[in-house]
């Protein structure tokens, strides 16, 4: 398939290295799965060719990570790698958040707001964890895919929303730029936070890309 046809939900399909450079260079391979590599490196100013050359690059340091096909396995898949760890952080993440607004609220770097931007992600994020474990899920791996149609547009929806979260979190932390005269927890709330952000484009990418279509599919 030519470069600029692929599309970037099917260069993510190559593993976890293709995923951290879309990321790096700021290309939406959840989301925006079904926009071409071309088109978004056109957006981007990028060649889609360095691209590709980039991740092959480092998928050679990075081993390979198996995920199912089955949507039942995919689903235990998603709430072992995704969902479970998920809560647990953001906990910590907001910990973090309100100690830094805390202490630094008078720098003018100080991400004033996160905090309370963070808590509504979480509470945004458990109401939809709980959509999928309770209703979803159970669906899904009852072999009931063909009544899943609505929930699945209810839950990309709410993706479309957890995306605009980030970006606003994005703002409100400058880009996570860590400030020169950031302490150590301010650093790590950063370094989290972008972990975080890595980790809900993948889990969005699985769901919207691979889960969502084989279950409709079927």
């Amino acid at each position: 398939m030519a470069d600029n046809l692929v599309t970037l939900a099917q260069v993510v399909a190559a593993g976890p290295a293709a995923a951290r450079v879309l990321y790096r260079h700021r290309l939406d391979f959840c989301c925006g799965g079904q926009q071409t590599l071309g088109d978004a490196c056109a957006e981007a100013g990028l060649n889609p060719g360095t691209v590709l050359e980039e991740i092959e690059r480092e998928s050679a340091s990075t081993a390979p990570v198996r995920v199912p096909t089955d949507p039942a396995q995919l689903v235990d898949h998603i709430l072992d790698r995704y969902h479970r760890p998920l809560r647990p952080e953001l906990v910590r993440l907001l910990e973090m958040a309100q100690k830094v607004e805390r202490v630094h609220a008078q720098k003018p770097t100080c991400p004033t707001g996160l905090t309370a931007h963070l808590f509504e992600m979480q509470q945004a994020i458990e109401e939809h964890l709980t959509k999928e474990e309770q209703i979803l899920f159970p669906m899904i791996q009852a072999g009931q895919g063909h009544r899943a149609y609505m929930p699945v547009q209810v839950m990309m929806q709410e993706h479309l929303d957890h995306a605009a979260n980030l970006r606003r979190m994005r703002e409100l932390t400058g880009d996570l730029r860590i400030p020169a005269e950031a302490c150590a927890t301010w650093r790590a709330l950063y370094e989290g936070l972008a972990a975080l952000e890595l980790d809900l484009m993948e889990h969005i990418h699985l769901e919207n890309n691979v889960l969502f279509p084989g279950v409709l599919a079927r």
